[in-house]
Parts: structure tokens; sequence; C-alpha cells
């Protein structure tokens, strides 16, 4: 049985535990916006799934869905590992009782305690591009998969130096994965743009469609800012030169033209501010989860 004074220390020495292991990760809300980038471009790309071009394409795109889901399931565990480990942050009153999950993180947060680029929360169709079947158009996600992991393959190679050693080994397993994208993404860019003039103008109207929402990549966040301070983050906007002759040589070998950059508003997605796409996404995604409490991934 322990001492008076020993029981008195104990919740002193369960508080320094706790800020010693918060101390060694990333900021919470930092490995939240990587976490809710991944599984909202996984929702978005897995409507695919059954409607794809060709079958080969389905399962490449059902398989690019896993690997997103699954790069969000270990970032959300890595941020519900810290929420039950800091008893001082606050939870919401929708969240399921007892310990936060992957499943309270992923189906209980609402659309503004999402973080991800709006760029990933957008329809595989605008008013601007003619649908190609139904309410999609494969050229918009060719180009949207095409710029975002063009940006994440230089942000995981950054953060397997992060000083969260958890994050990092993430990064290690994710980069991986988002070469075998990008590398998919530009080759159906190339044949889209280098192909038929249909396809060329679809191709063409997609990027110019599309590559504004990229300019949220450049605008540090709060959140950004704080991970890189402490070691843990990726500086995202310095990363912009190599992003660029990554976008400028695809775009050139798929004789497509980069539009004209102009001044305009910069979507804050990272702030929690969406288009109402994600609320319907949302909608979806957690519906399951919502009416049968309980059910996990």
């Amino acid at each position: 049985m322990s001492s008076v004074a020993e029981q008195a220390a104990a919740p002193i020495h369960q508080a320094q535990a706790a800020t010693i292991s918060i101390a060694n990760h990333a900021p919470l809300q930092y490995v939240l916006h990587l976490a809710d980038n991944a599984v909202v471009l996984g929702q978005r790309n897995a409507e695919w799934c059954g409607h794809a071009p060709v079958l080969e394409e389905d399962m490449a795109m059902a398989n690019n869905s896993l690997d997103l889901i699954g790069q969000a399931r270990l970032l959300y565990q890595h941020a519900a590992e810290r929420l039950n480990n800091d008893v001082r942050s606050p939870r919401s009153t929708v969240w399921p009782a007892g310990p936060v999950t992957e499943d309270t993180l992923a189906y209980f947060r609402g659309d503004t305690d999402f973080r991800n680029y709006v760029l990933l929360e957008l329809p595989h169709h605008t008013g601007l591009v003619p649908s190609a079947g139904g309410t999609r158009d494969w050229s918009i996600t060719i180009v949207r998969n095409f710029l975002y992991s063009a940006l994440m393959v230089l942000v995981w190679e950054g953060l397997q130096q992060s000083s969260d050693a958890q994050l990092a080994a993430i990064a290690a397993k994710s980069l991986k994965e988002v070469r075998y994208h990008l590398r998919h993404s530009r080759d159906w860019l190339v044949r889209l743009g280098d192909g038929t003039d249909e396809s060329h103008r679809r191709a063409q109207a997609a990027l110019d469609y599309l590559l504004p929402f990229t300019d949220e990549f450049w605008t540090a966040s709060a959140l950004e800012t704080e991970a890189v301070d402490q070691g843990a983050g990726v500086d995202v906007p310095a990363l912009r030169a190599a992003w660029d002759q990554i976008v400028d040589e695809a775009i050139a070998e798929a004789t497509l033209q980069r539009p004209a950059a102009v001044k305009r508003y910069v979507p804050e997605g990272k702030r929690g501010v969406h288009s109402e796409y994600l609320s319907y996404l949302l909608g979806e995604m957690q519906s399951l989860a919502r009416q049968h409490p309980g059910a996990v991934w």
C-alpha cells in the first residue's frame, strides 16, 4: 500500500507524465489537419468505386482511397492518444462516452471542426466543366489527385524528420503510397491532356477550375506555424518552388497551359471555413456511425 505522501504526489506525477508526452508530439490541430485531408479525399475518391472508366481504374481508385483512409486512421489514433492523455482538453458533448478513438474524430466532429483543404472536398464536377457521366468527371478527379499528391510527396518527405517520432513514422509509410498516387495521376494527366480534343479540353478546364484552390497551400495557418516552431511540422509555403516545378513539368508534357495567376479569395479550410460540399460528404460518411453508435472501422 502506498503512503499518504505517495498518494498525494500521484496526480502531480501523472500530470507531469502527460505534459512530457504531449510536449513530444506535434500540435493536436496540426495532426487533425493532416488526418482530415486524408479522410476527406479518401471518401471522395471512393465515390468512383463501381463507376471508374475501366475495371483496372476502378481498382486503382479503390486502392488509392484505402491508402488515404489508412493514413487518416494512423493520424486519428495519434490524435486520440493525445486527447486521452491530456485531461485538460475540452471534449465535445456530442462525442460518445469513454476514451476518444479514431471513430470519435472521424465520425463525431462537425464540418466546422474539420481542417482539410477546401480543394479536397469539392465534388467530381463543376458547372464550369460538363459532366462526363452522372455527377462525375474523371478529369476533375485526376487533376485534383495530381495537385494534392505533388504537395504531399514533399510534405511527407519533410515530416520524416519531424520531432514527433510517431508522426515521422506515419510520414515514412505514407510517402511510399503518395509516390504511387502521384505517378498514377500524373500519367493520367498526360494521357488526358495529350489525348483527344475532348480529353484535352476537359483536362484544361479542370486545371483552370482547381488550380486557384491550391492557393490555400501557400498561406500558413496558425496550426501550421505552431507545428513548424516546435520542429514537428513542415513549412509548406517554402515548398512552393519544388511543387511548381513538379506541376509545370507535368502540364507541359500534357500540352496544357497553366492559367495566369490572379489575386483572389484564398480558401480557408484549415480554419474550418468550408464549402457547402463538405456537409454533404460528411453526412454520408458519418450517418452509419451516428445511427449505430459503437460501430467500428
